[in-house]
């Protein structure tokens, strides 16, 4: 008798010798080895092994099985696939066994090119989930070596039996399925892809449905209208009817996919089957069914919305749960563009309205958030008679997130408004509310606010944005949260292109001004990056004038990262201002810090002359910059040094041969023999720059100028360690050395 082909690897002919090949894992421990029928298929022959034996205890299939091994009879697979691709693969796993060959006859001269896809199929069972996962992402590679036939009648009721896996497994595995169409032969056969995604959208967890729904809507589109009433209709009728509420609430999303092309008799059950979701006794269905009405009101009859539609859109909008009534909320933008604005105020405005003023905070939170789309579904006449009274009271909501979620809407609904009259409907009915949460107690609405509110002026124009939105601006730019006076200087622009320059710099400059020493650092760090476009908008002088003495203090910051932003505004303003400007204004106070007691400040002029040098070119790096970096070479603090060592580096392209080779070059190869190591470091990576620079130039570099240090490597560095010294500090250091050591001699070494 022989055994499965997966357990034993034989040789040519029945009784070959034996290797193991992998393990049974189709096989229960139970169960008795029995000689294979003659041109069976998989699970036929399964149903064939014992009569005590269920179906459910075969599982799987084998690799070698899978892979075209002649294993089943005298010189067959797994099935007899009429492509000649696929023969030929059966042909190279068999390698030269005749018709004699026994089960698994994969022998040892076959083509070993299918191993891969052997392991594949038998990591699908493997007890590590990663294993699996692999295997299931894989899944169109398996298919595409079994071919259509194989895939359809062995790999898919394979996976329609054995889901029951970790969730990632499933994802991945419903995810796959939805592009397996052409796998399987085309639209002809994407049916077969229906039973194990029906699987897929009854199990627990919830993203693994989704995916399977998801895949299913896919797949319907493949489907021929006869295929789709004969397959499809029936699987999202049985789903509908299911015993557990995980199939039902799949089945909604299913619908609005296979409604319009369905016939008038099977299109009045699947509205049946709808309906009685939406009233179904668990809240998760009528959740689901609340979620897609939109979407099946939109494939509807525009008879069958009236009739049908609404009256369950009522109902799930007064549903007891809240989860299902803001729900309903969001569906009401889709219905109420399939009406007309009589159908809309009679059948869609009392229940519209009803939800503003809902019990429930979530409910209103999630009219005020879909207000926007609400108000271009009604249209002006009804937005003006009923959304803007609705607006108002979600305004002065009791909750600080409901009143938050209608500020952010603010602009939107004053911009959606029809222009004739809209001024008037502004500063009447919405500006009064706006000024109340200009105040408001809960800093998240005053920040939502200020989001929005400078784009207002765009709506009112010059007039009212001075009189009646600048004192509201600067009242926000004084405000005690930061990040409301951060959203009011993100917009400036808004309220410029209004109002001018001019008249901003004379009302909010000043507010501006205190913001730039504000305790807060991000605060100040928000201002700098906004001042390249306020300097760009002022113009030189009244920057000068007004804001250059800001951007010198920001370089002096107890915080780094408002020096560092500092350094990179000062290159945006020269490259926006011209190096002329630069060379009079900016250099000279930047150089002065070079002479400053605090090391930092010293650092930061070092950090300058790097932003600068490329920004104001060679004649202004030479003549100015440079000779101040190498008088700071000498300075006493090790982390200056080695900063000049970085900046010399930097600037030594902008640079010419005279000044690299007579000026920079002693300095480097001085700070190469510092005491400190990092500053020997740094000055060693600033002479091989330097180097190659000059290199380029075809000026002659000898190897007996660079900077060596007896008894230590000119590449490494380090230091002897003293007695008792830590050299925990250096290992970094080392390391770097060591690996750059090692991938500069592996070339050597081949």
């Amino acid at each position: 008798m022989n055994p499965c082909p997966c357990f034993f690897r034989l040789g040519k002919g029945c009784r070959g010798s034996i290797g193991f090949f992998g393990p049974p894992f189709f096989w229960s421990s139970d169960l008795q080895f029995q000689q294979w029928g003659s041109g069976r298929s998989l699970h036929a022959q399964g149903k064939n092994l014992t009569p005590s034996v269920p179906r459910s205890r075969l599982i799987g299939f084998s690799p070698a099985c899978l892979c075209g091994g002649r294993g089943l009879s005298a010189g067959r697979g797994l099935g007899t696939g009429s492509s000649a691709a696929t023969s030929q693969r059966r042909k190279n796993m068999a390698g030269a066994a005749g018709p004699g060959s026994g089960p698994g006859a994969a022998g040892g001269d076959g083509d070993d090119s299918l191993y891969p896809i052997a392991v594949l199929i038998d990591e699908l069972r493997n007890e590590d989930v990663q294993l699996r996962l692999n295997s299931i992402k894989k899944l169109s590679t398996i298919a595409l070596a079994l071919g259509v036939e194989r895939t359809r009648t062995e790999l898919l009721p394979f996976l329609t039996d054995t889901i029951y896996d970790e969730d990632e497994v499933l994802l991945a595995l419903a995810e796959q399925l939805g592009n397996f169409t052409g796998l399987v032969g085309g639209p002809d056969f994407a049916h077969c892809l229906l039973p194990p995604l029906e699987s897929l959208a009854t199990v627990e967890e919830t993203v693994v449905r989704d995916k399977a729904v998801e895949s299913l809507r896919q797949i319907s589109q493949e489907h021929t209208p006869v295929a789709l009433e004969a397959h499809f209709v029936p699987l999202v009728k049985r789903l509908a009817s299911g015993d557990w509420f995980t199939s039902r609430t799949s089945a909604c999303g299913l619908f609005s996919v296979c409604y319009p092309r369905a016939s008038n008799a099977v299109k009045a059950e699947i509205r049946q089957h709808f309906r009685s979701l939406c009233s179904d006794d668990t809240p998760m269905v009528r959740r689901a069914a609340a979620s897609k009405l939109g979407e099946f009101a939109k494939v509807l009859e525009l008879d069958s919305v009236k009739t049908e539609i609404v009256p369950l859109f009522t109902n799930l909008a007064s549903d007891e749960q809240d989860s299902v009534r803001l729900l309903a909320v969001e569906a009401c933008v889709s219905i109420a563009q399939l009406l007309s604005q009589e159908d809309l105020e009679a059948l869609v405005m009392p229940t519209l309205r009803q939800a503003a003023e809902d019990k429930s905070w979530r409910v209103r939170y999630m009219v005020a958030d879909k207000f926007s789309e609400l108000q271009k579904a009604v249209g002006p006449k009804i937005a003006l008679s009923d959304l803007i009274p609705a607006f108002q009271s979600l305004l002065r909501d009791c909750e600080a997130e409901v009143r938050a979620a209608a500020a952010h809407k603010v602009r939107e609904l004053c911009e959606n408004l029809p222009a004739e009259g809209r001024e008037t409907v502004i500063m009447n009915q919405i500006l009064p509310y706006i000024k109340e949460l200009v105040s408001d107690t809960n800093q998240h609405v005053k920040s939502a606010l200020a989001s929005v509110i400078m784009g207002l002026s765009t709506v009112l124009g010059k007039e009212n944005t001075i009189e009646h939105l600048l004192p509201l601006f600067l009242a926000q730019l004084k405000d005690e949260c930061p990040e409301v006076r951060l959203n009011i200087i993100s917009n400036l622009d808004c309220v410029n292109e209004v109002i001018g320059i001019r008249q901003l710099s004379q009302s909010l400059l000043p507010a501006i001004v205190e913001l730039a020493e504000d305790a807060k650092w991000r605060v100040r760090l928000a201002i700098i990056e906004y001042m390249p476009l306020l300097a760009g908008q002022l113009g030189v002088e009244f920057f000068d004038e007004k804001l250059n003495s800001l951007c010198m203090a920001w370089l002096v910051d107890h915080v780094y990262a408002i020096r560092e932003a500092a350094t990179n505004n000062l290159m945006k303003l020269v490259q926006k201002f011209g190096t002329e400007w630069a060379q009079n204004t900016i250099v000279p106070k930047v150089l002065v810090m070079a002479n400053d007691p605090n090391y930092l400040h010293r650092m930061t002029t070092l950090f300058c002359i790097n932003a600068l040098s490329e920004a104001c070119g060679k004649e202004i790096t030479t003549k100015q910059m440079l000779p101040i970096v190498l008088k700071m070479a000498g300075d006493q603090v090790a982390n200056v040094r080695f900063n000049v060592a970085k900046s010399l580096q930097k600037i030594g392209p902008i640079l010419d041969t005279n000044a690299l080779q007579g000026e920079v070059k002693p300095v480097l190869q001085k700070l190469g023999q510092d005491e400190d190591m990092d500053v020997k470091y740094f000055a060693q990576e600033a002479i091989s720059v330097v180097a190659q620079r000059l290199r380029k130039l075809d000026f002659p570099v000898k190897d007996s100028e660079e900077p060596s240090i007896p008894g230590v490597d000119k590449n490494l560095f380090l230091r002897p360690r003293g007695p008792g010294e830590d050299t925990g500090k250096f290992l970094p250091l080392m390391s770097r050395h060591r690996e750059t050591e090692r991938l500069q001699w592996l070339p050597r070494r081949q």
